[in-house]
């Protein structure tokens, strides 16, 4: 293995030792299989490619104070991949079949977890897909179930720093009774040119709308949205077009602990000026906040930052969530499992 320089990891793939992986056919899962490939072969009328019947995760490994390595909420995961798999007619991978494969890989590929204190994790992609060749469109009989890891940096090299937005009423992520609260490619797929539209426009993200009214604040590029003001978290209700976002999920639970009261609701494009602080969350970034958003409908500038740094409550979400996931915060919730 190359030298590492785990202080400078950006977000992108690294390849490690193995992966896991695990066939479904003849109706019943198979064997945990270790590969140390990278590739995968795939029939040419797999539904996967023909018809969108894949899935994917994402979660963390860490390297925590004490020296031992946990994972972050992997129950959540394994939970969100099943009701996926079931939105979609897949195979669903059961929760005990997840946590073998996960602890395996983890186990398999320990020497790629990035030491504590580095800021670094280890990424663990899961992914679904069909396997089996269907020309009529009908779900697979055959199915693919893999883990892959790699260790990563923050996703922004520049850390938790506040981007600018814009409302994006041009295209939208998903349909209001479509797979906008699944975890499919698909819906990244949908956002593409959207974000290049945002990038072509100079912002580094944008704002979805609800896709029937374009009243409502949907999501915030690939990443659930928050708003905070009056010592209140506010976030978009779980939807058929939302994402149900594990990081937003626990940082619903620690604003509470901190003291916030929680609020889940829609939250209106006109609210947007009311908000003290704003970001978005999910794996990857934890927690990036928002700096403005602009509306080019109105022509109105929404501004939440002070000398471009994060506001307070989103510095003590960030500072406790990432504390607890790397160990410098005690784990009251009961949310790292330890990989012995």
């Amino acid at each position: 293995m190359k030298n590492i320089d785990w202080d400078n990891l950006g977000f992108g793939y690294i390849k490690t030792d193995y992966n896991v992986r695990c066939v479904y056919k003849d109706g019943k899962w198979g064997e945990l299989e270790v590969s140390d490939s990278e590739y995968i072969n795939l029939h040419i009328a797999a539904t996967s490619i023909h018809y969108g019947q894949e899935a994917f995760e994402g979660l963390k490994a860490y390297t925590c104070k004490d020296g031992k390595i946990r994972v972050f909420r992997w129950e959540e995961n394994a939970k969100r991949m099943y009701y996926t798999a079931e939105g979609i007619r897949m195979a669903p991978v059961p929760v005990e079949l997840f946590k073998e494969a996960l602890f395996k890989v983890i186990k398999l590929n320990k020497r790629f977890v990035p030491p504590y204190g580095t800021g670094a994790s280890l990424y663990i992609r899961p992914i679904l897909f069909g396997t089996g060749a269907e020309i009529g469109v009908k779900p697979a009989k055959e199915y693919t179930f893999i883990i892959f890891v790699m260790p990563v940096g923050s996703y922004s090299k520049d850390g938790i720093k506040p981007i600018d937005n814009y409302i994006c009423r041009d295209f939208d992520r998903a349909a209001p009774l479509g797979t906008g609260s699944f975890k499919v490619g698909g819906n990244y797929a949908a956002s593409l040119r959207a974000m290049e539209q945002a990038k072509k426009l100079g912002y580094s993200s944008l704002i979805f709308l609800d896709a029937k009214e374009k009243k409502y604040v949907d999501e915030c590029g690939h990443a659930n949205f928050f708003g905070i003001k009056n010592d209140t978290y506010i976030t978009p209700k779980t939807s058929k077009t939302i994402l149900n976002s594990i990081t937003n999920m626990s940082l619903v639970t620690i604003a509470e602990s901190l003291g916030l009261k929680v609020e889940r609701r829609n939250i209106p494009v006109e609210e947007l000026s009311t908000f003290t602080e704003a970001g978005a969350c999910g794996t990857a970034a934890v927690i990036t906040p928002v700096k403005r958003i602009i509306d080019p409908e109105t022509n109105t500038v929404y501004e939440y930052c002070e000398d471009d740094k994060p506001g307070p409550w989103t510095t003590k979400l960030y500072n406790k969530l990432v504390g607890i996931q790397h160990g410098d915060e005690p784990d009251e919730f009961g949310w790292m499992t330890t990989i012995e």
